[in-house]
């Protein structure tokens, strides 16, 4: 059985999620959360009746803060921390992705995300695609499916799988939208893991933004046919040479119509903002155009 963790990011509900299961060896965690987000974590698993110590095993879907943040936390009381290969340099020293960081958020970084420190490389175990990690009876599979990074995994366990970013961010009742930050969008591939998920036939596919969801193939199918609309809204405005400041105004604005089409109210958009920022979202496809696929600003 699976326990949503709501860490209650910025003080709001549903938008980052962390996920407790049990195994023959202790509870199981996957996502961490932010480290600003620590205090609440503890919390939640001691609702559960979980003290932090107790939890040996961390899953982490890619490095982003708002994932495996507070991964070095855990990895202090002596959990260990599962990653992709390409991702498992950035835990051990983080001094990159912190200033990859910074240059987004800059002085906002530490009341947004809070403290990161690197973790020992003992601490720290990579996992291939389709490797899979057996704690007593729970079993624990990866699934490489880059695309919203070069270095994301999802997570299967039975007929369950655990998404990160990959199937995109849904706060209930809303639709489906993806995360596209930079730097590492890449369309064709997170094409193909959409195809890769849907190939699984999963039960249910958990968001870390946020919760479960059992409807995978409209799921999926919605969350591609935003993908490509986007896409093709930025390639457009990229071909019209907009002012940067005018394209993320447009952006905004076209952000927030197609949410309000889908009836989701001003509270809720407030958390579709939290969860998957849309400045963030331009900023990435521009780039996915522009490093992918230049000739496609010709003319």
């Amino acid at each position: 059985m699976v326990k949503v963790l709501d860490l209650r990011f910025q003080g709001a509900e549903r938008v980052i999620a962390s996920f407790l299961l049990d195994s023959g060896e202790g509870p199981v965690l996957v996502e961490t959360g932010p480290e600003s987000c620590y205090p609440r974590l503890v919390e939640a698993l001691r609702a559960e009746g979980v003290a932090p110590e107790e939890v040996r095993h961390v899953f982490v879907t890619h490095i982003h803060l708002d994932h495996a943040g507070a991964a070095w936390r855990l990895a202090e009381l002596g959990a260990t921390v599962y990653v992709h290969p390409r991702g498992a340099p950035h835990l051990v020293d983080p001094s990159r992705l912190l200033a990859s960081a910074e240059r987004i958020y800059g002085d906002q970084l530490k009341a947004l995300w809070g403290e990161v420190r690197g973790i020992p490389e003992e601490r720290v175990r990579l996992l291939a695609d389709g490797e899979v990690v057996a704690l007593g009876g729970l079993e624990v599979q990866a699934v490489e499916t880059p695309g919203h990074a070069s270095h994301h995994h999802a997570y299967r366990v039975g007929d369950l799988v655990f998404t990160g970013d990959v199937a995109g961010v849904r706060i209930a009742p809303g639709p489906v939208l993806p995360p596209t930050p930079p730097p590492d969008i890449h369309l064709e591939s997170w094409y193909a893991s959409l195809d890769r998920l849907l190939s699984l036939r999963p039960k249910a596919l958990y968001l870390t933004h946020f919760g479960a969801y059992e409807d995978v193939e409209a799921h999926l199918q919605g969350l591609k046919g935003v993908l490509e609309a986007w896409a093709g809204w930025v390639l457009h405005r990229l071909k019209e040479g907009l002012s940067e400041e005018e394209m993320v105004r447009r952006f905004e604005a076209y952000w927030h119509e197609g949410l309000r089409g889908a009836g989701v109210d001003e509270a809720g958009m407030r958390l579709y903002a939290l969860a998957d920022p849309p400045f963030m979202n331009l900023q990435g496809l521009v780039r996915y155009w522009r490093k992918h696929h230049p000739e496609a600003l010709e003319g």
